[in-house]
Formats: structure tokens, sequence, C-alpha cells
């Protein structure tokens, strides 16, 4: 049977990364263009950087979850052999998934927040036919990350339901 208290300090773990992803895409930097006092340079102006934080926070969550799922399943591939099946298929399966959805949330998460947190101070403060823009992160990739954050939560805990399932079945085998 699949440990209660790892399901949910799991999913409580995960909710709270989605909503911090979520709070991210709500609160991502803005940036504007301002002359100065005297009217010769431009420099960006950026609103609060409060979502790089709950981006970094998103991620260190979601990898501490993927981490606490991974050492309660002994990563799939120690321990002892699971029992041939279709709880076992399922758990190779939800494995994998589990894994691809993880990588695309951090990379997303982590991509978002650095993107973020990098600003352009002056624009033109030398004569340059293209000074630097005030450009800011795209909108919507913090919300990917909040999402495939949330696909991670549901397949890890049903991968860790099934491999518990293959496990159990291989003490007390059926016949």
């Amino acid at each position: 049977m699949a440990s209660k208290l790892v399901i949910i300090i799991v999913f409580i773990l995960d909710l709270i990364a989605v909503g911090l992803a979520i709070a991210a895409e709500q609160r991502r930097s803005v940036g504007k263009v301002v002359p100065d006092k005297e009217k010769v340079y431009e420099y960006c102006e950026y609103g609060s950087d409060i979502a790089t934080s709950y981006g970094a926070g998103a991620f260190v969550l979601l990898l501490t979850t993927q981490v606490i799922i991974m050492v309660a399943s002994k990563c799939f591939c120690c321990g002892k052999a699971l029992h041939p099946g279709g709880s076992r298929a399922c758990a190779i399966i939800l494995f994998l998934i589990c894994w691809v959805f993880f990588l695309i949330a951090e990379i997303c998460l982590l991509a978002a927040s650095i993107r973020n947190a990098y600003h352009t101070k002056y624009r033109k403060m030398w004569n340059v036919d293209e000074p630097p823009s005030c450009e800011v992160i795209r909108k919507g990739v913090f919300a990917a990350g909040a999402s495939f954050a949330l696909f991670t939560a549901i397949v890890s805990q049903f991968y860790y339901v099934c491999y518990s399932r293959a496990r159990d079945d291989y003490k007390n085998p059926p016949y």
C-alpha cells in the first residue's frame, strides 16, 4: 500500500508549487522606456521583481517533491523486483511520463525566473542605431511551467500508487 503520508506531503507541496508558478505569471516584470530628467538618456523602468522569487520557489518545491517520490519508490530501479503485470507496466510508463513532465516544468520555471530577473538599464546612453530593448519575459512561460508542474503532480501520484501496488503484489502473490 502506498504511504498516505508521502502522498499527502507531495500533494501539498505540488499544490503550493503550482500556486507559486501561477502567482509568478500574474506578477511578472513589465518594462517601459523612461527618459531621464535632462531628456538626454533613456532607461528601462521595471515593475516588481517578485515573480522571480515565486518562480524559483516553485522550482525548488517541484524538485523537492520529485526527490521525495523517487526516494520513496527507490527511483524504480533500486530495491526488490516488482511483480510482473499491469501495475508494473503502468508504473514504468508513468515513471517516464513523470520525468518528461518534470523536466519540461523545471526548464520553464528556471528559464522564466532567469529571464524575469534580467533587466536592461540604459537604452540610449551612447549614439547607437539600435539600442537594447526593455524586453521582458513572454506572457505564458510561467503559466506553462505551472501547467506542467500540475501534470507532474498528477502523474507522479499515479506513478507512486502503481509502483506501490506492483511492489506489494510481489510480496503477496495472488496464487
